[in-house]
C-alpha cells in the first residue's frame, strides 16, 4: 500500500522570464502603492523657511483682498426716458 503513494514533490517547470519580470513588477507596484498611503496618513514636518514664506504667502494676499473689498461698488440704474408728448 505504501508502495503505491507518490510522495514526491510535482514537477513544477521552471517561471519564464516574462513571468519573472511580471512577478517583481507586481511586487514593486505594490511596495509603490502602499508608500504612496503611507505618505497621506504620515504628515511631514515643516522646516521654518517653509513657515515663514507661508507667513508672508498670506498677509500679501490680505492685502491684495483690501483694496479690493474697500472699491465702492457703483449699483445706478439706467434713467429711465421720459415719455413723449403726442
Amino acid at each position: 500500500m505504501s508502495a503505491d503513494l507518490d510522495l514526491s514533490p510535482p514537477e513544477v517547470p521552471e517561471p519564464t522570464l516574462l513571468e519573472s519580470i511580471l512577478r517583481y513588477g507586481l511586487f514593486l507596484g505594490a511596495i509603490f502603492q502602499l508608500i504612496c498611503i503611507l505618505a497621506i496618513f504620515i504628515p511631514t514636518p515643516q522646516s521654518h523657511e517653509q513657515e515663514e514664506t507661508e507667513i508672508t504667502d498670506s498677509k500679501t494676499t490680505e492685502q491684495m483682498k483690501k483694496p479690493k473689498a474697500a472699491a465702492p461698488q457703483i449699483r445706478q440704474k439706467p434713467k429711465k426716458e421720459s415719455k413723449k408728448k403726442r
